[in-house]
C-alpha cells in the first residue's frame, strides 16, 4: 500500500507557460504555480524563447508551489517533467544554453519539403514519420545548413523538458517518447540509428545526442545548487519524463491499448494507444513510451490556439471582460446552430497538410452575430480534430470512447460538440493539469510507489463528466463537415498564391 504522506511533483513546460503542480498519491492537486514566459520572433516564421527565462520561471514555479502547499519538501518522493515535443533546445559544448526553438516555428518549411521529396519514404520506413517544419531533426538540419557558425558550437541536442531536467540534475538525458515523437529514433525499437540521421543530412550528429532512457527511468537527482534555488530537497529523484501529449493522455486516465485521447490545446492532438505502432504514411507520427506501449498520433497546430488568438485580439482589448473565455462560451450557448452558420478554417499557424494554409471565416451574412462567429471557430477546430481522427481510423485504429483534455475540455459546450460530431461518448477528466499529473504518475511508477502504469492511473486519475452523443446533431455536423472539407480544397490554390514572396516591382 502506497504511503499517502508522500507527494509527487509534476512539471509541465508548454510553449510559453511552465507549471509546477504537487499531487498526493490519490491524484489530488495539493498546490500549483504557473508562470508565463515570452516568445520572440526575430524573423518571420522564427519562434524562439530565452532559456534563461525558462529556467528562472521553472525554479520560481517550483519554489512557489512548495510554499503554497505548506509541506516539508522531503515529503516529495519524486519529480517528473513533461514538455512540448519537437522544436529544438541546444546546449553548447560548455553546457551553456545556446538556443531554444519552439514547436510553432516554421523557418524550415522549405527544407522539410525538400527532405520529404528526397527521402520521405525511406525516413518513414525507419521512424514512421516524414519531415515537417518544426520537427527536431529538420530544425537541426536547418541550423547546420543556414547557421553553420551556431552548429559548430552545439554540444547537446535536447527537448524543452530535457533542458529543465538538466538544470535540476546536471544530467544531459532524453527519453524515448520525445525522441521517437520527433522522428529521431528507429521504430519500433525506439533507439538511435545512424542511417536515420544520415537521411536528415545529419551523419555527424550522433555525438550530440544525449543519453537515451525510458520515461520512468531515474534521470538523476536534485543537486545541492538546485535545492538551494528551488526549495527542493537534495537527492530527490527526477525521472526522464514525457512528450507532453503522452503525459496529458496518461494524466487524463488513458494508458491502455485501444483507448483514445483527444487534446484540445495549442495543438490538435488525437491519439490512440496500441501494443505496436501503426505503419501508415498518412498518419502524422507514432511514439513509444514503454515496451509494448505506443501512441499513434494525428496532430497539427489547429486547436484551441485559435480561440486564444480570438480572445487576445478581440475580447481582451481594453480589458472589457473579467472572464473572456467564459464570455465566449456564453455567446455560443445562446446561439442556436443552423445550416447557414458561417464556417471557419483553424489554420492560423498553418496545417500538417501545408505550411501555406491560412485561417478564415466564410459565409458570413449580416444577421450573423459574434456568437455565430465563435460557434464557427469552435466547429472548425472540432472538424480538424475529426479529420485527424479519420486518418487514424483509416489506418485500422478503432475506439468507442475518448477522453478530452487540454484547455478545450474546460469549456461547458465544446465537449458536447465533440461527442455529437464524432458520435462517441466523450469523457472529461477531473484533473485540470493533466500534463503535470501524467508526469507525476510516471515519477510514481519509476520510483516504485506504484508497481505499474495501470495501478498508478487507477489511483491518481478520476473522471469528472461524460458527454453522450446526440444523433440529431451528428447529422447536422456530418453535412457541415463535408462542406468544410470541400471549402478547404477550394481554397488551396489561393493559400498557395498568397504565401509566395511578393517583391515590389516584380
Amino acid at each position: 500500500m502506497a504511503d499517502e504522506s508522500k507527494y509527487l511533483l509534476g512539471l509541465d513546460a508548454g510553449n510559453t507557460v511552465i507549471k509546477a503542480v504537487l499531487f498526493d498519491l490519490k491524484g489530488r492537486q495539493i498546490a500549483m504555480h504557473a508562470l508565463d514566459g515570452q516568445s520572440s520572433t526575430p524573423q518571420p516564421g522564427h519562434v524562439e524563447r530565452d532559456l534563461g527565462e525558462l529556467w528562472n520561471n521553472a525554479k520560481l514555479a517550483i519554489r512557489h508551489c512548495i510554499e503554497n502547499a505548506g509541506i516539508d519538501p522531503k515529503q516529495i518522493a519524486a519529480i517528473g517533467c513533461a514538455g512540448h515535443g519537437n522544436g529544438l533546445y541546444l546546449l553548447d559544448q560548455n553546457d551553456q544554453p545556446l538556443v531554444g526553438i519552439q514547436s510553432l516555428d516554421t523557418r524550415a518549411a522549405d527544407l522539410a519539403a525538400k527532405l520529404r521529396a528526397a527521402h520521405g519514404e525511406e525516413l518513414h520506413a525507419l521512424c514512421l514519420q516524414e519531415p515537417w517544419p518544426s520537427q527536431t531533426p529538420v530544425l537541426l538540419a536547418w541550423i547546420k545548413k543556414y547557421r553553420p557558425d551556431l552548429y559548430e558550437k552545439v554540444g547537446t541536442v535536447l527537448f524543452c523538458k530535457d533542458f529543465i531536467t538538466f538544470k535540476l540534475t546536471g544530467q544531459r538525458v532524453s527519453e524515448i517518447s520525445d525522441m521517437s515523437g520527433a522522428g529521431m529514433t528507429r521504430m519500433p525499437d525506439c533507439s538511435y540509428d545512424d542511417d536515420l540521421l544520415a537521411l536528415y543530412g545529419l551523419p555527424d550528429t550522433r555525438k550530440l545526442l544525449p543519453r537515451l532512457i525510458h520515461p520512468t527511468d531515474v534521470a538523476g537527482e536534485i543537486t545541492a545548487e538546485t535545492a538551494e534555488l528551488t526549495g527542493l530537497t537534495e537527492g530527490t529523484p527526477v525521472v526522464g519524463g514525457y512528450f507532453d501529449v503522452i503525459s496529458s493522455a496518461i494524466g487524463s486516465g488513458v494508458v491502455n491499448t485501444g483507448e483514445a485521447s483527444i487534446i484540445a490545446g495549442t495543438w490538435s492532438i488525437n491519439q490512440v494507444f496500441s501494443e505496436q505502432p501503426v505503419v501508415n504514411r498518412s498518419m502524422f507520427m507514432a511514439s513509444g513510451f514503454a515496451p509494448g506501449r505506443y501512441v499513434n498520433i494525428e496532430a497539427s497546430a489547429t486547436s484551441a490556439a485559435n480561440l486564444e488568438w480570438y480572445v487576445r485580439e478581440f475580447v481582451e482589448r481594453g480589458k472589457h471582460h473579467d472572464d473572456p473565455f467564459g464570455y465566449c462560451n456564453e455567446r455560443i450557448a445562446e446561439t442556436q446552430p443552423s445550416a447557414d452558420d458561417p464556417f471557419f478554417h483553424p489554420f492560423l499557424y498553418g496545417s500538417g497538410q501545408g505550411a501555406d494554409y491560412r485561417a478564415g471565416f466564410y459565409g458570413v451574412a449580416g444577421w450573423h452575430t459574434e456568437g455565430h462567429m465563435l460557434r464557427a471557430l469552435f466547429e472548425g477546430v472540432m472538424f480538424e480534430h475529426r479529420r485527424h481522427i479519420e486518418v487514424l481510423q483509416s489506418s485500422g485504429v478503432r475506439f468507442d470512447t475518448a477522453v478530452l483534455s487540454g484547455g478545450g475540455a474546460r469549456s461547458p459546450v465544446w465537449p458536447q460538440m465533440f461527442a455529437d460530431c464524432l458520435g462517441v461518448s466523450i469523457g472529461v477528466a477531473e484533473a485540470r493539469e493533466t500534463g503535470a499529473l501524467g508526469a507525476a504518475i510516471g515519477a510514481g511508477v519509476g520510483t516504485g510507489l506504484f508497481p505499474a502504469y495501470e495501478d498508478a492511473v487507477t489511483s491518481m486519475t478520476h473522471a469528472k463528466q461524460t458527454f453522450q452523443p446526440d444523433s440529431t446533431m451528428k447529422a447536422h455536423y456530418d453535412k457541415r463537415y463535408q462542406t468544410y472539407l470541400k471549402l478547404a480544397e477550394a481554397m488551396r490554390s489561393f493559400w498557395n498564391e498568397i504565401s509566395k514572396p511578393n517583391t515590389p516591382g516584380t
